[in-house]
């Protein structure tokens, strides 16, 4: 049994994907080829995204608007801890720092009072000057977009979604990107949407600043607004206005990519029977299963339920031959490199409480009944 089968969903588009990575064999165009452009107009149809600007991978995605707005030592970044630490890693990258949220004890999700308390606490300590908030898609359902805009509107913060572990999901039928000023998103294979390698993704609705992203993700190159605000005496491919990165998405993965992106929709709607069938095998046996906010809809990232033993759970689930992940049992803000950032003034309870029961069962769309009962029995067989 597989934790996720990335087989079977490469048996189901054997044919399609390697014609597709043939053919940007054949073309020589590896580096930002038309592939890569066809994927960007894809996903944006997809996410209602004007602009979106493919990158290397997920960290990049959040790094890139940030540097686009200049962010600056002594300025807060608020996230939560209860996440993978790529979210956080990135507000150091830049001298800023990130302060960490405590999370919604049944999504998992940035916390919206824990948000604004922490917001209010750094204005009063006033060291840090509170610039955005990097709210995180986790375990593939949205974050509560509309009480965290309406804080980051009253502050004037920024906002991001990180849907590195959700892009497809919505909240009353729209995508996060709604009520953010970008959306990011990986590319890992792992991810419901996921490469053959890694990549990621930055949505906007802004001309501006998608503009700026994509001269970032190449070495701060000359956009069509510099070429028209300034004259060049020469050809500007190889001249650089600000300082960027080389972030840029393989041809082959975006051809991976688009033939997944045909058969995305399909693979979300099996992936919430499977989280279906969970729903009714456990929720009797386990401390909780997921519940998606109201109006939500996940797109099963990971299927995590709750447990009083949970590493004996784990124990007994290998000595079954069933895998299993725990997410996340070292909270970001109690890690070495992060434990002398600030956290919000109540300190984050729920996140390290979470974190000493929560526990992952296999889950992707190709989780047939048989296999998905033996699990199920697995667990409520557990009388540890």
């Amino acid at each position: 049994m597989q934790f996720i089968d990335l087989q079977a969903q490469r048996a189901r588009i054997e044919t399609e994907i390697n014609t597709a990575i043939q053919g940007v064999v054949e073309s020589g165009r590896y580096v930002m080829g038309p592939e890569v452009f066809e994927l960007e107009k894809q996903l944006g149809a997809y996410s209602e995204a004007s602009h979106v600007i493919s990158c290397a991978n997920g960290t990049e995605a959040i790094a890139l608007p940030l540097m686009a707005w200049e962010l600056k030592p002594r300025q807060a970044v608020f996230c939560p801890s209860f996440t993978f630490v790529a979210t956080a890693q990135v507000v150091p990258w830049l001298g800023a720092v990130p302060v960490f949220i405590d999370i919604d004890p049944v999504t998992y999700n940035m916390c919206p009072k824990s948000l604004e308390a922490a917001i209010e606490a750094i204005k009063a300590d006033g060291q840090l000057t509170p610039s955005v908030v990097i709210a995180v898609d986790l375990f593939g359902q949205p974050a509560n977009y509309p009480e965290i805009a309406a804080i980051a509107r009253k502050h004037d913060l920024k906002l991001i979604a990180d849907t590195a572990q959700g892009f497809g999901c919505t909240l009353d039928g729209k995508h996060p990107l709604h009520w953010a000023d970008v959306a990011t998103t990986s590319f890992f294979p792992a991810k419901p949407l996921g490469c053959y390698g890694d990549g990621g993704a930055v949505l906007t609705n802004d001309a501006a600043l998608g503009e700026l992203v994509e001269s970032l993700r190449v070495y701060g190159k000359v956009t069509p607004t510099d070429a028209a605000e300034r004259n060049f005496n020469h050809d500007p491919k190889y001249l650089s206005l600000r300082v960027g990165m080389n972030s840029r998405l393989d041809t082959i993965q975006a051809a991976v990519l688009l033939e997944k992106l045909k058969i995305f929709d399909d693979e979300n709607d099996k992936r919430q029977t499977v989280a279906e069938r969970y729903a009714d095998g456990l929720k009797d046996h386990v401390l909780s299963v997921p519940k998606v906010i109201e109006g939500g809809r996940s797109v099963w990232a990971q299927y995590v339920i709750e447990h009083e033993n949970r590493d004996g759970l784990q124990a007994h689930l290998q000595a079954a031959g069933i895998p299993s992940a725990v997410y996340y049992p070292v909270p970001i803000h109690m890690q070495d490199f992060a434990e002398h950032f600030p956290t919000a003034p109540a300190g984050l309870p729920v996140t390290e409480a979470k974190s000493k029961t929560v526990i992952a069962l296999p889950m992707h769309p190709y989780l047939d009944e048989e296999s998905q009962t033996r699990v199920i029995d697995a667990v409520r067989g557990f009388n540890g």
